[in-house]
């Protein structure tokens, strides 16, 4: 299993969208997520959650279809515990 898989797999989609959501275009981060967890797409999970994100201040608007960072923007556990490396 590699490193993406695990983190999809095992974090919940915020902790995911906070992680990746400031790299990755939507459509990008749709596919990527789908292709391990495709029950979060299906069901709506993962557009109401990106735009949850939005308006928490979590992720903001940059100049291109990627997000940035936010002024609420703060690095989910599994990143700062390094728990994927």
């Amino acid at each position: 299993m590699n490193t993406v898989e695990q983190i999809v797999k095992n974090e919940t989609i915020v902790d995911v969208l906070t992680a990746f959501g400031i790299g990755l275009a939507y459509p990008s981060l749709d596919r990527m997520i789908g292709r391990y967890r495709f029950e979060v797409i299906a069901n709506g999970e993962l557009l109401k959650t990106y735009a949850m994100l939005f308006e928490e201040g979590v992720l903001a608007n940059g100049e291109s279809p990627v997000a940035i960072k936010g002024p609420n923007w703060k690095a989910p556990q599994f990143v700062t515990e390094n728990r994927y490396i």
